[in-house]
């Protein structure tokens, strides 16, 4: 059985098992895992199986990883199942640090590590979900998050915006939340997005296939194919800047969800466009940053868009809804511009302004590369975190191998204070 094949698995490293409710989301945590193995923890990664649709995410070596059923949406039966399994595994594994994030995993992993008395318990607050809903929907997500928070000892708030919002919407207290830095909850390794020689190769071999002209305008499009995301708005900005810029194409990366679907006559529009191109899912996306000219997300919510950290590492000029998560990383006119959420005008407005003033897009995709350079580099926030782990294990009295020293340990438990 996978119980018994975990137990004799077990090791005198403390062992870190993080939570998430989607494959994918290991790709956010690039290199984290590796690092943590790498100083002296035990590292096991949950979360359901791949999905039809999702991007094949390489798996990381040496990391153990354990597919659970976990659904998206409530499904009692299936959640008490899915709570079940998580109990059995974390009963096995006996970590000392868990780390959950997504809303479901976030009340499920958590819960199952509370039942486990997990000594130190983290939930990571990559969004909140629940800013686009309504009605009784909204009621239940934000008792869900509540709850999930107060299974942690400790709140990870991955942007400043997402933390005041939690706090002002009653999920959580100021004095359980940290923010590293600032934001985000792996940072982004810039060197992948850097226009290389050869990056720039499959950059102009990605416009030929596609068929885009070499001068042709291109606006770039990454994430779910959603309503939440703004494609609605997006798709009405670019069919409503035909006429002034004919060669303007539209690229989307990502894939259409269930979940929530687009209404059918954008859906439709998208499809039938002779100047709006679908790549699907794809796992390399630096080369459809290099060939872009704007990357835009009109999302109405994020946690802290990876999606713009990536565009801005890439050197190119961003366009985002002045959305949670989003304002933290665009300050408008100086390393993006900012529209309201929802705004066709506003946003086709901006994406004119950036095809045509080739000044202001340089200043623009500039000023972002140097702020993700100085700002947002992985070691930095994979440091903070390791830091937080050790302070909430020395709290607890759980001093591990990978202490150096008792003066690590009393300065650590300062600093906490």
């Amino acid at each position: 059985m996978l119980v018994d094949r975990i137990k004799s698995a077990s090791s005198d490293r403390p062992r870190v098992v993080n939570v998430m409710n989607s494959s994918i989301s290991l790709g956010f945590l690039q290199g984290q895992l590796q690092y943590f193995q790498d100083r002296g923890f035990d590292v096991t990664f949950l979360s359901p199986e791949r999905r039809s649709g999702e991007w094949e995410v390489a798996r990381p070596e040496g990391i153990q990883i354990i597919e659970v059923p976990m659904e998206r949406k409530i499904s009692p039966l299936r959640d008490f199942t899915t709570l079940w399994r998580l109990w059995q595994i974390m009963r096995a594994l006996c970590p000392a640090v868990t780390n959950v994030g997504t809303p479901k995993a976030g009340l499920l992993g958590g819960f199952a590590a509370w039942l486990n008395r997990v000594p130190c318990r983290v939930y990571t607050l990559h969004g909140l979900r629940f800013e686009t809903t309504t009605g009784l929907k909204r009621r239940l997500l934000v008792y869900a998050e509540r709850v999930a928070c107060r299974f942690a000892h400790r709140v990870i708030c991955v942007s400043q915006s997402v933390r005041e919002k939690a706090i002002a919407s009653g999920v959580t207290r100021r004095e359980r939340t940290v923010v590293f830095g600032s934001g985000s909850c792996n940072g982004v390794d810039t060197s992948r997005f850097s226009p290389t020689p050869e990056i720039m190769r499959r950059a102009a071999e990605l416009r030929q296939h596609f068929g885009i002209p070499a001068q042709a305008p291109v606006a770039l499009f990454v994430g779910r194919l959603t309503s939440d995301k703004g494609i609605p708005e997006l798709m009405k900005a670019f069919l409503h800047l035909g006429n002034q810029h004919p060669d303007l194409r539209l690229v989307l990366v990502g894939c259409f969800e269930d979940e929530d679907p687009l209404p059918f006559e954008i859906r439709r529009c998208l499809e039938t466009h002779s100047r709006v191109i679908f790549a699907g899912a794809v796992e390399n996306t630096a080369p459809f940053y290099a060939m872009a000219d704007v990357v835009v997300l009109p999302s109405h919510r994020e946690g802290l868009p990876t999606v713009v950290l990536e565009a801005q590492a890439a050197g190119k000029p961003v366009i985002g809804a002045s959305a949670t998560g989003i304002i933290d990383l665009i300050t408008d006119g100086e390393t993006g511009l900012l529209f309201p959420v929802g705004d066709v005008a506003a946003l086709a407005e901006a994406l004119s302004r950036i095809i045509t003033d080739k000044g202001l897009a340089t200043k623009l995709g500039n000023a972002g590369n140097e702020r993700v350079n100085r700002e947002f580099r992985q070691q930095q926030i994979w440091d903070a975190l390791y830091r937080e782990y050790l302070r909430l294990l020395i709290l607890g009295n759980l001093p591990g191998p990978f202490l150096k020293s008792s003066e690590d340990s009393t300065d650590l438990v300062v600093k906490s204070k």
